[in-house]
């Protein structure tokens, strides 16, 4: 852990809007010496059904930014998420701030553009990202530096943001009674993602971990911060020094029994755009459903 800039005596406060159709926590991170902040994760509502989008969860996050008088300078995404449509292009008209996101959401946009037979419009280079992030990249949110941590597994572009003593994991972690991530999506890998979990279980035990999703696995209170020590002694898929061959095993026999996420289609289009609904060729807001195609 040696090249990763970690301190931590900063410690931002974090703000957590959960949203109960999508089992996602949006969190907005600021920092104690200033009125800067970051959000992470935003959530745009769809009725997917109906063909319906909506802002709620996101004017929730807006309001609260507002009425305590911060300045967005980030919108940060942890991955593509296949489960929720990101709201950070709406939020970025309200608020401003840069929406940053790994740089290996190239290997994303290139896989998935073939699955929705996109266009050669669709550019496949992260250029509708402000700011695309490698392994140990740092950035500023006030007097804070976050740094970056590539964790794929999951999917190639997961990262983890790492803020003084908190860290965003995405889906790389659960909390500890809900395991990890699944990693059988095109360009997960189970192997990749034990490691990468191991690189965040190298944080110091105290550093505070915010989860992206919580289920309330056997129906307890839904949950979505935990430590690096709790994760390490708990966690039912990674604690207690279970060894890689042991999780690759585990997770892709279990992987195997899971059904898609049910907003996966949209999710993926939306989400490999920054946020932006794809249009057709009138200029009118439109989705694929690819037959068969995942």
């Amino acid at each position: 852990m040696a090249h990763y800039p970690i301190d931590p005596s900063v410690t931002p406060l974090v703000k957590g809007f959960f949203d109960e159709a999508t089992n996602t926590i949006t969190y907005v991170v600021r920092d104690p010496g200033s009125d800067s902040c970051a959000i992470v994760d935003s959530v745009m509502d769809i009725d997917y059904a109906a063909g319906r989008i909506t802002y709620d969860n996101a004017d929730a996050v807006i309001a609260y930014v507002q009425d305590n008088g911060l300045k967005l300078e980030w919108l940060l995404e942890t991955h593509v998420h296949a489960d929720h449509l990101s709201a950070a292009p709406y939020i970025q008209e309200k608020l401003g701030g840069k929406i940053g996101i790994g740089e290996k959401i190239t290997v994303v946009q290139d896989t998935f553009g073939k699955v929705f037979n996109e266009g050669t419009e669709f550019q496949r280079d992260g250029s509708q990202f402000d700011a695309l992030f490698t392994d140990g990249d740092t950035y500023k949110i006030g007097g804070m530096t976050g740094f970056t941590m590539h964790t794929p597994g999951h999917t190639p572009a997961c990262m983890v943001h790492v803020i003084g003593d908190a860290a965003f994991v995405g889906d790389t972690l659960f909390m500890p009674d809900g395991g990890s991530a699944r990693a059988d999506f095109p360009g997960g890998d189970a192997g990749e993602l034990y490691d990468s979990i191991q690189k965040v279980l190298a944080l110091p035990d105290e550093t505070r971990l915010f989860m992206c999703h919580d289920y309330g696995p056997n129906g307890r209170d839904i949950q979505w911060e935990t430590t690096v020590a709790e994760e390490k002694a708990h966690n039912i898929h990674v604690g207690g020094s279970k060894s890689k061959d042991e999780f690759v095993k585990f997770r892709t026999e279990r992987d195997a029994q899971l059904a898609m996420p049910k907003l996966i289609i949209p999710s993926l289009q939306v989400n490999m755009r920054a946020g932006e609904i794809p249009e057709d060729k009138d200029g009118r807001p439109m989705l694929k459903v690819p037959i068969n195609g995942l």
